[in-house]
């Protein structure tokens, strides 16, 4: 009886051994054909710019393209339910934003949890919202800005790119701070040319999208949103200089549907993180007007649930009964 124990524990710790190699060797193997990157933004936005910035990086560094395949509307939920469904093989990845974090709260019946149904990869960027403003309103500050939508309360229309996308609720946030009403207009894309144009006033938009109309003075920008100015735009002030306590930041990141194998996520981590650490990708990213996100994936999770509950209470206070 001994022998055979002794027999079967050998066999069985081969076994496990084996099982192990084997998982070292698929993710080694990892990735052996395209990869997706469900991005539920149109192309061209914020999130197509930082999806293709990371698809190039990962293509070249694993070897297998990294495609991007666009997936706008619904504020996000529809790219993101494309990859809740998807297989959990590390083919399909999505890539997250403070959206789904608002998401979680803002609608009642969505057909996924999102810290259930996506396993948290890895942060790419974080940085803030500017609020800009067409040229035509006679606001040159935040003080300013209050003042003439106090005056003129509902005659002006704020863009977003979505309802519950991380721009509205900035601008949710503002409005319910600084006590004044504006029209909400979203867009599912191309947002710019109405506020260019004039049709709506104001955006609180990501700093990827806005910056380079910005400097060539197409838009005016008012502030950031962040606690402390952006090094992209340093003369900018922050809204919180005008409106103590208000904070709010965009944020990027891979997720992929739960249950991927964990050697995958942790391989796309690595990869993801030496890409955010190398001087052309941290340069690319701080010419968007961001900052680095590196976390690993459970760090990363706890990062996605800490934003979910800070914008539920915000959806909360002003979501309608």
């Amino acid at each position: 009886m001994a022998v055979q124990r002794r027999r079967f524990l050998r066999l069985a710790a081969s076994a496990a051994a084996l099982a192990a190699l084997s998982r070292i060797a698929w993710a080694q193997a990892y990735p052996s054909r395209p990869v997706r990157i469900v991005t539920p933004q149109a192309p061209g936005s914020a999130n197509d710019s930082l999806a293709r910035i990371i698809g190039q990086w990962l293509s070249e560094r694993l070897g297998q393209p990294f495609v991007i395949d666009n997936r706008p509307g619904g504020g996000n939920s529809i790219g993101t339910e494309v990859v809740v469904r998807a297989p959990a093989d590390g083919y399909t990845l999505l890539l997250c934003s403070i959206s789904n974090a608002v998401n979680a709260t803002l609608y009642d019946k969505l057909n996924y949890n999102f810290i259930r149904d996506i396993a948290p990869v890895a942060g790419i960027i974080r940085g803030p919202y500017v609020m800009v403003v067409n040229p035509s309103v006679p606001a040159k500050s935040v003080p300013e800005f209050i003042a003439y939508a106090k005056a003129n309360p509902r005659k002006l229309n704020m863009a977003s790119s979505g309802t519950g996308t991380g721009g509205h609720i900035a601008s949710e946030l503002f409005m319910m701070m600084a006590g004044i009403d504006m029209v909400h207009v979203p867009y599912r894309g191309g947002w710019f040319n109405d506020l260019l144009g004039g049709q709506v006033q104001v955006m609180f938009a990501g700093t990827v999208g806005a910056i380079e109309l910005v400097n060539a003075g197409r838009l005016r920008a008012l502030a950031v949103t962040t606690a402390t100015r952006s090094d992209a735009l340093p003369d900018i002030p922050t809204v919180g200089e005008f409106v103590p306590g208000y904070e709010a930041s965009t944020w990027f990141g891979l997720g992929a549907p739960k249950a991927t194998p964990a050697d995958i996520v942790e391989r796309l981590n690595k990869e993801i993180n030496a890409g955010l650490a190398d001087p052309k990708i941290k340069a690319r990213l701080a010419d968007l007007g961001g900052d680095v996100l590196a976390l690993s994936p459970l760090e990363f999770g706890k990062f996605i649930a800490d934003e979910t509950e800070k914008w539920g209470k915000v959806i909360r206070a002003i979501k309608p009964e």
